[in-house]
């Protein structure tokens, strides 16, 4: 490996080039990066040039190439060479012919692509930033530069070449949205197109260790999470991925490619490409409701729109909540939840024996899709809708539950908001009641062997689902330590490990001491309390003097540490 050395009188420093110049081989430069990405969170950091190709600049780290060793350095050289290869012979030109270019040569006039390796936070693969695509006179955070970021734990292992293609796709959107037709592409969708680029290159054939399998596994954790409010989070990227294969299963790349070239954006965007690339009837609207469908059934047999084509998706099936109706006589059970825009919620009834009465209420003028789907006691399903007609509630009834008819899905969705999504959106309430109405009397052994019947299905029930959570490891987080954000409205094992740690640290941080394992108002003024009594460990360095009460960096660092020292 050369470097390029400067000899001053006083002794031997390394140069350092401005960013927006070419870089020459060995030459170590001074890039800005974000700190939301960066595992210390820095703002910058200086890297040194370690390969140069027909496309690409690859510069990595100084700090962290200099403390590995002679192999481990010549081997990353090795992965980033192949990388680079990579990204030439397939990533470059797949991507390109299909989405539109990049914009070349750019705003530094230099066609080829620098790409900065550095230790990013735990889960983050990489990232791209819209500002360097400007001038410092403009952004003086800007890098000048035509820029990808990855993760210093990606680019040793087989998700290197998708993390790529991923941040790669954000760089030809920039170009084809914003930057030609002067038009701000909604995060979500931008987000989905770039997670569909890994399978489009074919990185998800081998679906053991692809980002394909990590984003269903996420998904699963979290299925409920708003597609179209984008924080960034992995539970974010899981909906994203999920819905973008089924879109594509469905209907084509090419819905991805219209919209990218649509004057519109988001929703309205899909809606125009469904319409121009002749799906008659289809919307954005029935897509969304239909995938809501298809991630608990995923069977053809019921229509070609409740499956996954991909068969790396094939055996998917979503565990819905399960709610469970007294075994006899009339009962009525209400359950009330709240969601967001473009969020699937899956609700199943088991349990009860007559006439089964679903009222459905919201509460103000929302636009709802109710589905619903009924399962017969040979374990088939009749799928159905409620219609509202325009009012706030609903009501259908489902005759012989129990018996002929076993179990009850409910998937409503709120879909009253179609643009200008942001990183929070409210939620909404509402209302379910189901209730068992009295029906005709019945011989006293056929009650019993009724009740019989429906105690042994709700022990197998409750027994698949366990035996489900178990081996995707739902249920199973430690409260050992904190590794992931937290807000409000978020729901879990997590948030149930941080009421127990907030409920610990006494009735002056959480008073209510509440553990549900739903992250709600008094949680979350809880955390303010948390962060104001460590204000200068948690608040102080981000320039607040008041909690916020969301759980970050700062934040999660003061709890592990409080945890290890009563460990």
């Amino acid at each position: 490996m050369r470097f390029l050395f400067f000899f001053i009188a006083c002794g031997i420093f390394l140069g350092f080039a401005p960013a927006s110049q070419a870089a020459s081989f060995g030459q170590v430069q001074k890039f800005l990066v974000d700190p939301m990405f960066d595992v210390s969170a820095r703002e910058e950091l200086n890297a040194v040039l370690v390969h140069e190709s027909s496309l690409l600049y690859i510069s990595v780290e100084q700090d962290w190439w200099n403390s590995l060793d002679a192999v481990l350095q010549s081997a990353l050289q090795n992965n980033l060479q192949l990388l680079a290869g990579e990204f030439e012979r397939t990533i470059y030109p797949t991507l390109t012919s299909t989405f539109g270019p990049e914009w070349s040569p750019g705003v530094d006039g230099d066609p080829k692509i620098t790409i900065l390796v550095h230790r990013m936070k735990k889960g983050a693969g990489g990232y791209f930033r819209e500002v360097d695509e400007h001038l410092k006179l403009e952004f003086p955070d800007s890098n000048e530069k035509e820029m990808l970021y990855l993760a210093s734990d990606f680019v040793n292992t087989s998700l290197a070449k998708a993390a790529l293609a991923h941040e790669f796709t954000h760089l030809i959107t920039y170009n084809q949205k914003e930057r030609l037709q002067k038009i701000k592409e909604e995060a979500w969708l931008d987000e989905m197109r770039a997670e569909y680029a890994p399978t489009l290159l074919g990185y998800n054939n081998t679906f053991e260790g692809s980002n394909l399998e990590r984003r269903l596994k996420i998904f699963l954790q979290n299925p409920s999470n708003s597609l179209v409010e984008w924080q960034g989070e992995e539970q974010d990227y899981g909906v994203a991925s999920l819905f973008v294969h089924y879109l594509t299963d469905q209907y084509g790349v090419g819905v991805l490619v219209d919209s990218l070239h649509s004057e519109s954006v988001g929703i309205p965007s899909l809606d125009e490409a469904l319409k121009q690339r002749g799906f008659s009837g289809v919307d954005f609207r029935k897509a969304f409701t239909d995938w809501t469908i298809a991630v608990f059934l995923n069977d053809c047999a019921y229509g070609k729109e409740y499956c996954y084509l991909n068969q790396n998706l094939k055996s998917l099936r979503l565990n819905p909540t399960l709610h469970l109706l007294p075994l006899g006589g009339t009962s009525r059970l209400e359950v009330s939840y709240s969601t967001k825009n473009w969020a699937g919620n899956w609700l199943k009834f088991v349990g009860g024996q007559g006439t089964l009465s679903l009222k459905f209420q919201v509460f103000g003028s929302l636009t709802f899709q109710v589905p619903y789907l009924v399962q017969a006691a040979d374990g088939t399903y009749k799928i159905k809708f409620l219609d509202l007609a325009g009012t706030q509630r609903g009501e259908f009834f489902v005759l012989d539950f129990g018996k002929e008819q076993k179990a009850l899905l409910i998937i409503p969705t709120l879909q009253s908001k179609t643009l200008g999504f942001g990183e929070s959106e409210p939620l909404f309430p509402f209302l379910l009641t189901a209730s068992i109405l009295e029906t005709a009397p019945q011989k006293e052994e056929d009650v019993i062997r009724g009740l019989q019947a429906q105690l042994a299905f709700l022990q197998s029930e409750i027994a698949r689902v366990l035996e489900e959570l178990r081996a995707r490891g739902v249920g199973t987080t430690s409260c050992a330590s904190f590794g992931t954000n937290l807000v409000l409205g978020m729901r879990g094992s997590e948030v149930r490990c941080l009421q127990e740690f907030l409920k610990n640290q006494g009735a002056q941080v959480y008073p209510e001491g509440l553990v549900t394992g739903y992250f709600g108002v008094l949680t979350r003024q809880a955390v303010m309390r948390f962060q104001e009594k460590y204000a200068a460990e948690i608040l102080t360095p981000l320039g607040f003097q008041r909690g916020t009460g969301y759980i970050g960096v700062l934040t999660r660092a003061k709890m592990n540490a409080l945890l290890g020292s009563s460990l």
